[in-house]
């Protein structure tokens, strides 16, 4: 078959994104806190958005007619013998006093030094403490080497994630060397520091402990699965001890810590921010939008007038100018357009949802994306973007948008809302005696006092969803 070149024509359909949708679109799925930072962005970057402020009202002062000559007496001159001859030692000093200058005729005889800790900005980390006790050792330089990369390759957990030879390959020493460095390190602060799995770890701990050789070392060697299912009668016939015996070793274990660089953690605490606010004022709910952290922006007069004095500028400032106002512009419609939609899909919310606001959880109902999307008429995507780490407050708590969204589960009283299930479960288990928990069998009895009837498969699965442990890990001994 022969190659030849040709023109064809074809009419074809493509969804093409502009770069203000996409805009939008990027906008409409960020949470309130993450908003804030980039608009605080856009402002430093875009010199034709500022911020609008609230402009403070101007008080009117009436001044009395003995008081007029006085605030004239101020504002006229005065010549310089004259102030000369009125001015005193002491008004000398009260006005060095009053404009914060320091001549340095009355400094103190020692300057109070600033404190250390104003120059300390960084918290200590796991990597620091370690280090620190690094430096402290008398070891061999060849392992304190050695026992700096282990350091280095210790997680935020505290647990070493490389092997002997990766580290023995990477410094080029010997595998002895290594071994030396990592015994070194798990013998520092805190205690289980360095190790490589759950069981060295609590063995590390263990020898702290000065418990090596005794019961506690024995279960968690060679009985941490059963300890997992609470075998505590398997495990006290393997050792010939009473279950007395082996639950006073479970305590011991239990006070153990399987983390143990957690409490250098330098995670922070993320805290929730709503996105709205729904209250009830005299009978009737409103839906407030929260803007607070967050700037107002507008366009800047100055540089648009400067946009309009072409004779002012070259054609390169001209064409950046126009792109900075174009760009200026589709953000603060695509913010108008993020609060619509917001605003709209938190009304159709409460429409669905306005037994669960006015009587609390326990009418919350089903409802899915599909059902908002129709009552507002706007795509399912749409609205999984809005609803998409956004919080809600109302009078019950605060709530995640994707709260208000779950599957309808059958019941004698009709069909209720999956959340609501998952919700009793969990009160019904955390109310169970934990000497004798219930099975997921029982757990169905339960719910059909509520009018629920579920299977137990249905159980066990929305069990693992709330990571709530099976009977027999949940049951506890005295």
């Amino acid at each position: 078959m022969a190659l030849e070149n040709r023109l064809d024509l074809r009419l074809s359909q493509k969804l093409i994104l502009t770069p203000q949708l996409q805009q939008a679109i990027k906008l409409l799925q960020m949470p309130q806190l993450e908003l804030a930072q980039v608009l605080n962005q856009e402002l430093v970057e875009n010199p034709f958005l500022e911020e609008a402020f609230e402009e403070p009202e101007i008080e009117e002062y009436s001044s009395d007619a003995e008081t007029a000559p006085a605030a004239a007496s101020d504002d006229a001159e005065v010549s310089f013998e004259d102030s000369l001859v009125n001015f005193s030692v002491d008004d000398y000093f009260d006005e060095r006093s009053s404009d914060g200058r320091d001549l340095g005729y009355f400094s103190p005889g020692v300057d109070e030094q600033p404190s250390y800790e104003l120059f300390y900005s960084k918290k200590p980390d796991l990597y620091d403490h370690l280090l620190w006790q690094l430096r402290l050792c008398t070891a061999d330089d060849d392992i304190r080497m050695a026992a700096e990369a282990v350091i280095g390759n210790i997680d935020e957990d505290g647990y070493l994630r490389a092997t002997e030879e990766e580290l023995a390959s990477s410094l080029g020493v010997e595998s002895d060397t290594v071994s030396s460095a990592i015994t070194l390190v798990q013998g520092f602060d805190p205690p289980g520091m360095g190790a490589r799995s759950l069981k060295e770890c609590l063995l590390l701990q263990v020898n702290a402990l000065n418990l090596k050789g005794t019961l506690v070392e024995k279960i968690i060697s060679s009985n941490l699965e059963d300890l997992q299912r609470k075998k505590y009668s398997h495990i006290a016939k393997q050792y010939t001890s009473s279950v007395e015996d082996i639950m006073t070793a479970v305590k011991i274990i239990e006070g153990l810590e399987p983390k143990p660089g957690r409490s250098f953690s330098s995670a922070e605490t993320n805290y929730v921010v709503p996105d709205v606010y729904i209250s009830k004022l005299d009978g009737e709910y409103q839906i407030i939008l929260n803007e607070d952290g967050m700037p107002k922006l507008r366009l800047n007069s100055g540089y648009r007038k400067l946009l309009l004095k072409k004779e002012m500028l070259t054609k390169e400032e001209r064409e950046f100018l126009k792109e900075k106002l174009k760009r200026a512009t589709e953000l603060i419609k695509s913010l108008d357009q993020r609060n619509k939609t917001i605003y709209k899909v938190s009304e159709s919310i409460l429409k669905f949802q306005r037994d669960f606001f006015d009587r609390g959880m326990q009418h919350l109902r089903p409802l899915n994306l599909k059902d908002v999307a129709a009552d507002i008429s706007m795509h399912e995507s749409t609205i999984s973007r809005v609803t998409s780490n956004k919080f809600l407050a109302c009078d019950h708590g605060v709530f995640s948008f994707r709260f208000f969204f779950s599957s309808a589960i059958q019941s004698d009283a009709g069909d209720v809302s999956s959340t609501l299930v998952k919700n009793l479960i969990r009160k019904i288990i955390v109310d169970e005696d934990p000497k004798k928990p219930l099975s997921d069998l029982m757990v169905v009895e339960k719910l059909k006092e509520h009018n629920i009837n579920i299977a137990r498969r249905t159980v066990a699965k929305y069990r693992e969803e709330l990571k709530i442990p099976p009977q027999n890990q949940r049951k506890r001994f005295d």
